[in-house]
């Protein structure tokens, strides 16, 4: 009851708790909230220093008392007291210019496919020890689709691919339901890695996560470009331990990354090849539809298309398409009720 009375002055939220990025979506201002999922904790005292864009920062700099934890491993939790923290951090600073003392907000959350029963339940109680009154939990792949737009209730197949930080979701949707689908823990976070061992391997130099994710942003790309683009890559020396700067090009890196995509390319081959034959030909005429920050890479779309012979189209803003469809998901009670997945309780 007094859950309720505090509800009614609570804005209900929408979230897509990424392993990068946890974005965050109010039903009355859309998105509020997208920050890097990092939070900065003293180990000394248990404080938490900052959370979000300001903890990303102290990534790689911290002194040993300081940690900057990513609390999300390949989309699920990996330290459930840290996620509880970011997350009520997010909800008070959503409810921070309200006059909400206490804020008890109902909550639609993204989760991945192939997320178990003790995961599941670990991010339906984070969030209600974060302040949540209720908990809804829909497929990430099905929240990118209502966010994209894509006619999930109706009797024909869509395909997405959602490749996001930690996951790559490859879903046929059909009905307000999944009917097959593949997760993979392969997505961008791989990539940045896969530039980490090639400049180690092919240069000898040592550099960070983020200097790799800037440089697949800057010159990354999945099929060749007309342009040659390149920069000025600085890190390690393994050899001699001193600071050194090189200059890498796109095609080095296109090489870095193509094992990855080759085997995100290979996946979407192989859950084709589970579908329903009605529903391939569905995807045929409407094709495969990319969501999640990964599928901004340039090129990914085309590489897919060639090697699929499918056309492939890149939503709108894909990096918000989960947390968009959360919000409309909150606002059609309708549409929630045939997505939302069954609560830890109920099983």
């Amino acid at each position: 009851m007094f859950n309720k009375i505090l509800g009614k002055f609570s804005k209900d939220l929408g979230i897509d708790l990424g392993t990068k990025n946890t974005l965050v979506y109010s039903s009355d201002k859309g998105i509020v909230i997208n920050e890097p999922s990092v939070v900065a904790v003293n180990m000394r005292t248990d404080e938490i220093l900052a959370v979000g864009e300001e903890a990303k920062k102290m990534i790689g700099k911290t002194p040993a008392h300081i940690q900057a934890i990513k609390p999300l491993v390949d989309g699920v939790i990996s330290d459930f007291e840290v996620t509880e923290k970011m997350l009520k951090y997010f909800i008070d600073k959503v409810h921070g210019e309200s006059f909400t003392l206490i804020p008890r907000p109902r909550v639609v959350i993204g989760i991945p496919l192939d997320i178990t029963e003790v995961e599941r339940k670990a991010v339906e109680d984070a969030a209600k020890s974060a302040g949540a009154r209720q908990v809804f939990l829909v497929e990430e792949c099905m929240a990118a689709a209502v966010g994209a737009r894509l006619p999930v209730i109706e009797p024909t197949a869509t395909m997405v691919v959602d490749i996001g930080g930690g996951t790559t979701e490859i879903a046929v949707i059909s009905l307000a339901g999944v009917v097959t689908w593949k997760s993979l823990r392969l997505a961008g976070n791989e990539l940045d890695n896969n530039i980490v061992e090639y400049i180690r391997e092919e240069f000898n130099i040592l550099v960070g996560e983020q200097l790799a994710e800037e440089v697949k942003i800057k010159i990354g790309s999945a099929t060749p470009l007309k342009d040659s683009l390149e920069m000025e890559v600085r890190g390690r020396d393994l050899i001699n331990g001193l600071p050194k700067g090189i200059i890498i090009n796109d095609s080095q890196i296109r090489e870095a990354m193509s094992r990855t995509i080759k085997q995100i390319i290979d996946n979407i081959k192989i859950t084709l090849e589970t579908t329903p034959p009605e529903l391939v030909s569905d995807i045929y005429e409407h094709g495969i539809f990319l969501t999640g920050g990964s599928a901004l890479l340039r090129g990914l779309d085309k590489e897919i298309a060639q090697n699929t012979k499918i056309p492939v189209r890149v939503a709108d803003d894909p990096l918000t398409c989960v947390v968009r469809g959360t919000g409309i998901l909150l606002d059609d009670q309708e549409l929630l009720s045939k997505v939302v997945l069954p609560s830890s309780e109920e099983l």
